[in-house]
This record gives structure tokens, sequence and C-alpha cells, in this order.
């Protein structure tokens, strides 16, 4: 008797070869709710993901789903382009008063798109056009997007290569703890800058994560940003921080900047400013920048009503008394205790951590361990994924409302995913 297999699924028959995420995570999921994800077959997953860092407030937040589907039912402006609209003007007098006027940040608001890499393009774009000048200056293992000029800016080599042409106008530079100390910081930047024979084109701008999270979870110290600022200041180029994945709270305060006391030139944000997983981004910038002419930058998909809506919930919600940055700041806290005790069982494996707020990253002496522990983990029940240019650092991404006690669950079992995987 002939059994005939069993056909292909459509994901696979019909699906691009192109998808990533599905590959490490094997199931078909249907349910989610704040921490949790539930497959078509009834079984939870705890989710250390937080969908690359868009959903910092969880699966369908109760209260910005309330927001949205009253939205909806009452049938607001869902498309608007750039027009003017109740759900824009509220979002825009939310975030100024919530999150701009208490940090004294002065910007203009900018919506360049649906993505974080339409922001990073919006802003490299700004600052060329400000400047006059075609050079930008990234660092070594930036990741700032996948659309040509973003990939110019990021330093992952496989990503890069994905363009297929020649990725101009911008130039690396050592990241902090690059050179492990052994050259005081922008030595080589400085002396590239001031040399007449350098080579160097006079840059325009700077882009810099605060944290680098596909990079490998590599944190900048606050006086390497504070300096990077200062030199920025002294060359004339304008200082971009990309907070796409860092900001809306991961690291503690809502912008991952202002431990460092510096006010950026151009902000880009993304991720999980809409705070429900919508598409929404904005580019910010200081107003003297802003000499933009009408429609010359554009896109069918800046005005997103539905994300407006649940991104002046999640500010009103999480942002109004202070109370989310001393949560996450606790939760971080909790997280860096966990990774120290398996660091230490682990210290013949060469294990150790680094992170801030709610981003960490743990990291091996074999770079495959990364992978083998996310995988093991995936069959205990819990989503965590790698990071860095060879896939070597478990990162951590919980949603910033996940319980002191999902915490310790997940903590718990990626302990016991690093003791099977030795």
């Amino acid at each position: 008797m002939t059994i005939a297999p069993p056909a292909l699924s459509v994901f696979e028959t019909l699906e691009s070869e192109v998808r990533s995420y599905c590959r490490g995570w094997p199931t078909v999921f249907d349910r989610a709710q704040g921490a949790r994800l539930t497959d078509e077959d009834g079984r939870s997953y705890l989710d250390f993901f937080a969908g690359a860092g868009s959903l910092n407030y969880g699966h369908n937040n109760p209260v910005l789903k309330r927001a949205l589907i009253d939205y909806l039912e009452r049938d607001g402006i869902t498309h608007g382009l750039d027009m003017a609209t109740t759900a824009k003007r509220s979002f825009l007098e939310t975030f100024q008063e919530v999150i701009l006027e208490p940090r004294a940040l002065p910007y203009k608001v900018m919506f360049p798109g649906p993505t974080g890499t339409n922001a990073v393009e919006s802003a490299l774009k700004l600052a060329r056009k400000v400047k006059g000048r075609e050079s930008v200056v990234s660092f070594t293992n930036a990741f700032h997007g996948m659309s040509l000029g973003s990939l110019a800016v990021t330093g992952n080599a496989f990503k890069r290569a994905g363009a297929g042409i020649p990725l101009v106008h911008g130039t690396p530079m050592p990241f902090d703890h690059y050179l492990d100390g052994q050259v005081p910081d922008f030595l080589w930047f400085e002396r590239l800058l001031e040399d007449q024979g350098s080579g160097l084109n006079k840059p325009a701008a700077v882009i810099v994560e605060t944290v680098q999270g596909e990079g490998g979870i590599n944190v900048a110290r606050a006086e390497w940003l504070r300096a990077l600022a200062d030199l920025c200041r002294r060359q004339d180029m304008l200082l971009i921080v990309d907070d796409i994945q860092m900001g809306c709270g991961r690291t503690g305060a809502f912008f991952s900047f202002e431990e460092a006391g510096i006010t950026p030139d151009i902000v880009t944000l993304s991720k999980s400013i809409s705070g429900y997983g919508l598409p929404m981004s904005l580019c910010l910038f200081r107003p003297e920048l802003d000499i933009w002419e009408p429609g010359e930058h554009n896109g069918t998909f800046r005005g997103n009503n539905p994300a407006f809506v649940t991104a002046a919930a999640a500010l009103d919600t999480y942002w109004a008394d202070g109370q989310m940055e001393k949560q996450t700041l606790a939760r971080g806290e909790q997280v860096e205790q966990a990774l120290l005790a398996i660091c230490e069982e682990n210290s013949a494996d060469g294990a150790h951590y680094r992170g801030r707020g709610l981003v960490w990253g743990l990291e091996f002496a074999d770079a495959t361990r990364a992978s083998k522990v996310c995988a093991r983990a995936f069959e205990l029940g819990l989503l965590l994924e790698t990071s860095g240019p060879a896939s070597q650092v478990v990162k951590l991404l919980p949603p910033l409302t996940v319980t002191p006690e999902e915490l310790d669950e997940g903590l718990s079992v990626l302990s016991r995913a690093v003791r099977e995987t030795v």
C-alpha cells in the first residue's frame, strides 16, 4: 500500500524563500494576549521577542484595543495621506504634552512612512539637504533598515549583499568597545576629519544606535555618546539617533539617549510608537532643520490613522505618570540577576551578558550555541531570537508590560535551554 506524503503547506508552496522567523518557530500561530502567543493546536508560548520590539505593551493590549475598536466602529478615517485628521491631531497633542515638553525637546514631527527604514531614509535625506554634503558616518555592527539608503549605513555583510549594487556615501567607524579600549574613543574618526589627505569626505551627519539590537546587543556608554555628540557639534555634523528599536521605553526612559543627557539633531522612531504593532514611524528634528519643500518627501501610507489612535492611547496610559520607566528598570534588574546566575553556571563556556532596561543579550565562546539555545527554548514554549553578525547572541526582548512571574517563568526556561545545549 502506498501512502501519499502530506501536501506541503501553503507557506512552503506559495510564500517566498525569503521568510525567516517562521523557520525558527515552526508552528502556525493563531491568537495572542499580553506576553503569550497560542498556536492553532492550542499550545501557549511565552514571548520574549515582542515583534522585534514592536509590541512593548504586549499583544492585543486591552486599553489600546478598546481605543482602536471604538475608532473603527465610528467610521474614523483609516487612510489619510498627510491630511489633517482628528486622530492625527490627538496624537500630536498627546506626543507634545506627554513626551516632548517634559523633556524640553524642541522637535518638529514628520510622518515619513509606515516602517523604520522610511524614517531612516528621510533622516539621511534631510541631513544631506541641510548640510549640502553626501557622506554619512555610521558604526560597525549597525543596523538601520533594508532599503538602499539604510543599508548603506548598516554593517551586516549578509544584509548589505542583498542590495545587489554598490552602497555608497556611507563610512563606518568603530562603535563603543569595538577596539576593546586599545584606542581612545574617536581618535581615528577625528584624525580623519582633520587630515586633508585622509580621503574622508566631510560628513553631513553621523547615525548611531545607543544599543545595537540587531548588531548583538552592543551597549554604548553614556560618556561615549556624550563625546560623540560633542564631536558632531565641533565638526559641524548632524547627530542622528536611530531609536527605532530602543526607543518607546525599551531601555527605561522613553528615548534611549536620555540617560546620556544629549539632544540629537534628528531622531527616528518606529516599531512600538503605535503601541499595537500597527505600521507607523516618525522622524523628529530640530525646527531649524525643517527646510523641506511641500511634497518633497512623501508616501501613500505615511498617515496611518488607526496607528495614531493606539499611539495616543499608549502615551496616555503608560507615559503620563512616569511609572513605566521605573517598572522597566525594575524588570531589567530581575533579568540581569537571572543572566548573572546563568553566566556563573556556564563560566567554563565563556558565557557573558550585556544590556539595559528590557533588552539583553547572552553570548557564549561557541558562536553556534545561541541558535541551539533558542531552538531548545522554542521546544520548551519560549520565543527567543538571536542577534549579531554570526547570530551568536541570544536576544531577550520581552514586552515592557511582562509580569514578574512571567519573567521568572521565561528566565527559568532560558536557564534550562542553556543547560540542555551544553
